[in-house]
């Protein structure tokens, strides 16, 4: 009985212990936008979609940290209100962009984007 009362109280420091390490530390990865946008994990990096009615970026963020975008292509299907626009985005410095006039309130988003030397990426948003 004594041996089944120290492995509770055991049990029931380690979670104590758990439970104040994640809050002291707080995350390190915070997948929250950075200029405005939808922001989504995939395969380890945060892909943030900002969509306005003249222009289109994707950003790309490895450990909070721009990816460097020379060679990337990206293609973005728009679905709203019924009606399906693809959009092919094309690196402008460290961001992947379009511009033009789009539908976006209330639009799911998909976008397939391809770095070079990697496979495709596809991340999924929707838009408010």
């Amino acid at each position: 009985m004594k041996n089944l009362h120290a492995i509770a109280i055991s049990a029931l420091l380690a979670l104590q212990l758990a439970a104040f390490n994640a809050a002291a530390s707080g995350d390190k990865h915070a997948h929250a936008p950075k200029h405005g946008g939808v922001v989504v994990e995939v395969n380890h990096l945060d892909v943030e979609l900002v969509a306005q009615a003249d222009v289109l970026r994707i950003h790309l963020r490895d450990h909070d940290k721009p990816l460097k975008l020379a060679g990337a292509t990206a293609k973005l299907t728009l679905l709203a209100g019924g009606i399906k626009t693809e959009v092919t985005l094309a690196p402008t410095g460290d961001v992947l962009e379009a511009k033009g006039s789009f539908k976006t309130a209330g639009a799911t988003a998909v976008a397939l984007i391809t770095l070079p030397g990697k496979p495709p990426l596809t991340a999924r948003f929707k838009l408010k």
